[in-house]
Parts: structure tokens; sequence; C-alpha cells
């Protein structure tokens, strides 16, 4: 059966307090609305349709992509107004509507969700809570068949008392959703015109209401203000420390770990605390990531260390390299197997070949550095004229002595040695030794200035 997707998302979400659009608030890196469209898009529909409203342009700027349509709620008069917006030329079997800020639903929930709707039968998603204040009632029949919705705002003491709340997921027969929205009412507490009328419209019209109920409460758990944006995002990341550890990753505290982006790991993988992972990041076996590291877009060959405090972005590490404590890996940079990068070294588009080391106190930018090769401490490459990059090429088995300056561009052939202090602003060839600096003279009987007594 042929699938559409609703996302409403016009809401202002007053209580944030900021410039920002509600569904804009990130989780985990990403806004709310773009974790939903990323579910949405696991569903394989025949198109999104997302609803906008507050801070419409933002939404679109940051999110468009070409499977969306979006549609404006110039007024916000309720959810069923929202959905009736996205309605022109909406023809499928089944519709699905989401909303935009609930970032947490799981694509299985919804599957199985989806699984339930017919040309005879509508699926709603509730959920048992405790405490269900806010929440929609579910009331059903002696037969405990779901005969309508009731709003917080219009319950009965008695309807308040049914712990089963209205979610806001719905997914119904296409051909039926138009009519019952032309039919919605807007006489309630809140004058508005609420999809909830929808359930009972649909019984009355014949039609079973079935219900599915998300594995966790969490997975359908709006974020109103910054405490419940916090509190999704602390239910994310327990979520994927969960699953991450399932995978074989042993993570030394799981409540010190946040994943903003997507990961692939290998076995045996170990992550100490405070790591942070974003964007793309590839993990192979056998990695270890010290504590208090920020890795993003980078990929950790087998065997791989990546020291304490250490921060990498767009980097790549061969096989049993290693880089920090207090490393940073700009763009473009690529370890290869068994490099090493020590202490206060920054490195960015640089390569450095297979065990090459910089152990310390260097900055490498825009340099090829030859296997075995050596980086003195305080070495950097004058890569900027103040207009333009200029590479550094080093061949195999070169040593840079400590605080050498090599000014690009500037080729050293293999072998080819630096002398500690040196600045070198010429091609070396291989194997041999380059010293560019002052000569140094030793003056006898100088005598060292003496601080003047005040008059």
């Amino acid at each position: 059966m042929s699938l559409e997707v609703i996302v409403l998302a016009a809401g202002q979400g007053t209580r944030m307090r900021s410039a920002l659009p509600k569904v804009l608030h990130p989780v985990a890196g990403k806004p709310m609305l773009g974790h939903v469209l990323d579910t949405a898009r696991e569903l394989a529909p025949g198109g999104i349709r997302v609803v906008v409203g507050h801070g419409a342009e933002q939404v679109r700027e940051r999110l468009d992509a070409p499977d969306l349509g979006f549609f404006l709620q110039a007024e916000q008069l309720g959810t069923g107004h929202a959905v009736a917006q996205a309605l022109p030329g909406l023809d499928a079997e089944r519709v699905l509507i989401l909303y935009g800020d609930v970032p947490l639903i799981e694509t299985q929930t919804l599957e199985r969700l989806l699984a339930r709707v017919g040309p005879r039968q509508i699926a709603l998603l509730t959920v048992e809570l405790d405490d269900p204040t806010g929440y929609g009632r579910i009331v059903r029949g002696t037969d405990g068949q779901v005969q309508a919705i009731v709003e917080h705002k219009d319950a009965s003491p008695e309807q308040r008392r049914i712990r089963e709340g209205n979610t806001g997921i719905l997914a119904v027969p296409g051909e039926r959703l138009a009519g019952w929205l032309q039919r919605l009412s807007n006489d309630n507490v809140q004058g508005e015109y609420y999809l909830t009328d929808v359930i009972a419209m649909a019984v009355a019209d014949g039609l079973v209401v079935a219900t599915e109920q998300p594995q966790a409460a969490m997975e359908v758990q709006g974020a109103n203000d910054r405490m419940q944006l916090a509190e999704l995002e602390r239910h994310y990341q327990q979520r994927s420390a969960r699953r991450l550890m399932a995978q074989g990753v042993t993570l030394l505290d799981p409540a010190r770990f946040d994943l903003r982006g997507e990961v692939s790991v290998g076995r045996d993988v170990v992550i100490d605390v405070n790591v942070i992972l974003e964007g793309r990041v590839v993990i192979e076996d056998g990695v270890q990531i010290g504590p208090n590291c920020v890795v993003r877009d980078s990929t950790l060959r087998r065997g791989a260390v990546v020291k304490a405090n250490s921060h990498l972005e767009g980097a790549e590490l061969g096989e049993g390299a290693d880089c920090g404590p207090f490393a940073r890996l700009r763009p473009g940079t690529v370890l290869g197997a068994r490099a090493h990068v020590g202490n206060f070294v920054e490195l960015k588009n640089a390569r450095l070949g297979e065990g090459a080391k910089a152990g310390h106190l260097s900055y490498l930018g825009d340099a090829r550095i030859g296997a075995r090769s050596n980086i003195g401490a305080g070495t950097i490459t004058c890569n900027y004229d103040g207009a333009n990059k200029h590479r550094t090429e080093l061949g195999e088995d070169v040593f840079i002595g400590s605080n050498s300056a090599l000014v690009a561009p500037v080729t050293l052939g293999a072998g080819a040695t630096t002398g500690a202090g040196s600045v070198i602003t010429g091609d070396v060839p291989a194997d041999t030794l380059a010293v560019g600096r002052a000569r140094q003279r030793n003056i006898e009987g100088w005598k060292r200035p003496v601080k003047k007594k005040p008059v």
C-alpha cells in the first residue's frame, strides 16, 4: 500500500524562549525535525510533507531536500487545521502523521503501526503513563475498543484518571482523511480544530481504531522547553550507548559518552569518559580512545589509539597509528600505519607515511611526510604567505632537527637532515644536511646591564 507522511512542524515553541523555531533545536547535534525526517525516510514513503509556520523560511533553508514538500500553516488553528494544509495533491492509500518535536520515535514502532492500517481500520499510537497530565485521554467502550480521544483541558475528572494517553501519531486510510478534516469543529476550550476528533468520526463511520504502543515512553516525548530538550538528549545518548555496547564496544562510563552523528564500530573498541563522536565516524577493531576526546568525521583504522584530550576532524589514523595526548588533527590529515603524533602537535591537510613521527610541539600544514621520517620538537611548516597556501614535501627517512622552520614550497629528499634551529628556504637534496641559522659568536668580557637606581 502506498504511503505518504505528514510532519507537523509549525509550532513556535514559546517556552523555549528562543529566536530559533522549536523544531530546529538540536538533539545529539541534529535538529529535532531532522531526526523525524530521517526516521520517516526509513519507511520509504512516496512523499514527505512538512507543515511549517513560525520560522518557516529558517526551517526550509536548514532542512530542504528533494524528497520534501513544505506547506505553510499561516494561522495556528490546531493540529487538524495543520494537517489540512498538506492535503492538496495527496492520493496515497495510507497517511502517517508525525510531529517535528518528537525526535526519538523508532522506525520499528512506526512499522508496527502502519501494519494495522486498512480500508476499514485506522491505527493510533498510544502510551501508558503514570502521570498523563497534558495528554489527550483514550476513551474506550465496554468492549475495550477505542471510542474517542478527549483532550486534557476538555476531559472530565473521571476521564482524567485514564492513564492511556494519545501520542498524536496516527496512520489512516488516505481516501478518508480529507472528508474527516472537513467535518472538524473548533467548538472546544481551545477554540482549535483537533486532529484527535478524527477518531470519533472514524468510529461513527464504522471503522475500527487499532492501537500500538512504543517500547519506551520516551519515544513519544516531545520538547516544549529546555528541560524537556535536555531529557531527550540524555535518553538519546543512553540509547546510543546501549546499542554500541551491544555491538561489542566497551564504554568505561556510558553516562559520559555523546554520539552526535553516525558511527560504525568494530570489535573490542574501548572508549573512555567524556568522548564525543560527531558526524560520520568509522572505528575499526581494537581502537582505543582516551578521555575527553572529540572525533568528528574521521576514520580510525584497526588498532589505532587516540590519547587523552585530542581533537580530530576530517582525519584518518592508519593501522596501529596513535596521536595525543593533546593532539589536534584537522581536515585532510592522514596518519599512515604505526605513525605517531604526540602532545601539542597540530596537523592540517598533512600526510604522515608509515612509521613517521612528530613527537611534540609542532605544526605541520599542507605537507607530505615520508615513511619513518622524524619531526623534531618546535618544527613548523610555513605554508601560508598571506595570500596562498604552499606545500612541503619530505621524502622517506628525513630527520628534522628541533625548532626548524620549513618555508614552503620546499622539498627535502629521502634521508635529508636539518640542523636544529634552521630556517629552510630552499630544497634539500637526498642524504644531505641543511643548516640554515646564524653563526654563533661568544663575546668575552660582556657585561650584563644593571638596573638603574631611582633618583
